[in-house]
């Protein structure tokens, strides 16, 4: 095919992303009827709201990647991507899913101030807090391998637990980070910034991790480095080690990180703990070698 062929048929698939690739705040909410929820308590509206804001977050998450993703591909080879392009039109599958969700989580909000419900607590029971496998003041010790760099220890002590956060102070050897480690209750790490070389992942996990569950997120380096990661659970099931039983789900990663000018493949497997969302083990393999690492969970350290 000629430049000038090509040239015209990206601008055409240009043009048709434009009017048809729809993102997330774009969509505008569908209601429920609150009759629909006139019998439920309210612990069971506050769950079902966690549950529907989660589901609308991961659906906004997919549709505007999907169209980023699009518009970047037109310069590599458009036709390729004309089924996603399909997949796009405003009121397509994910936009309506999105909007239901959307008015759900309206309605249930509604239906618990109607009620006056109380605010959940921000801090957990003391039978939540002795069910996790991590105690506040324990540390975790990594050994950690990035690159070709020598093996180093990362340790993260658990300094407070909150509804759906865990909050962790980091070191490397026992020297203190300039940084707040923070994960949400499924072990996605809150975005940081760090003069100390870190790889760490966002979005990618969920709770109530299955078999089979397939999962899209991102993985970072504090240098500013960002790529695309996926994955899916290829095992579940419970593992002790340190002393104590971990409920484990097996991951297996792949995805994309930027390398000079282009992009480099990524592949991998996490294991992370399905009631807390602490990592038991990460391996990375890119040809970047900031993001060659290998990170295994070495000891749990009582607290002090």
């Amino acid at each position: 095919m000629s430049l000038f062929r090509l040239a015209a048929a990206g601008a055409c698939l240009a043009a048709l992303l434009s009017g048809c690739a729809t993102r997330s705040a774009d969509v505008a909410p569908v209601p429920s009827d609150p009759a629909d929820f006139a019998t439920w308590s309210c612990d069971t509206l506050h769950a079902e709201a966690d549950r529907v804001q989660r589901k609308a977050a991961d659906v906004a998450y997919t549709m505007d990647e999907r169209v980023g993703n699009n518009v970047i591909a037109l310069g590599v080879g458009a036709t390729v991507f004309w089924p996603a392009l399909l997949a796009m039109r405003p009121n397509g599958p994910d936009a309506a899913e999105l909007a239901g969700l959307r008015g759900r989580y309206d309605t249930l909000q509604q239906v618990l101030t109607a009620r006056a419900c109380p605010p959940l607590p921000d801090t957990l029971t003391a039978e939540q807090l002795a069910a996790l496998p991590l105690q506040v003041g324990e540390r975790l010790v990594y050994e950690e391998r990035q690159g070709r760099s020598a093996a180093r220890e990362l340790g993260l002590r658990l300094q407070s637990v909150r509804r759906g956060q865990l909050d962790f102070g980091a070191d490397i050897a026992g020297r203190p980070l300039a940084v707040q480690w923070q994960q949400d209750a499924s072990g996605n790490v809150v975005p940081m910034q760090s003069p100390d070389s870190l790889v760490y992942w966002t979005r990618l996990l969920r709770p109530e991790l299955a078999l089979g569950d397939v999962l899209s997120g991102e993985v970072h380096h504090t240098a500013g480095l960002q790529g695309r990661l996926r994955g899916q659970v290829i095992a579940v099931g419970v593992q002790t080690g340190f002393g104590r039983p971990f409920d484990a789900a097996v991951i297996e990663l792949y995805g994309d990180v930027p390398f000079r000018s282009y992009s480099s493949r990524l592949d991998g497997v996490m294991v992370v703990d399905r009631k807390s969302g602490v990592l038991l083990r990460l391996e990375l393999r890119s040809a970047n070698p900031e993001f060659m690492l290998r990170r295994t969970l070495l000891r749990v350290e009582r607290a002090e």
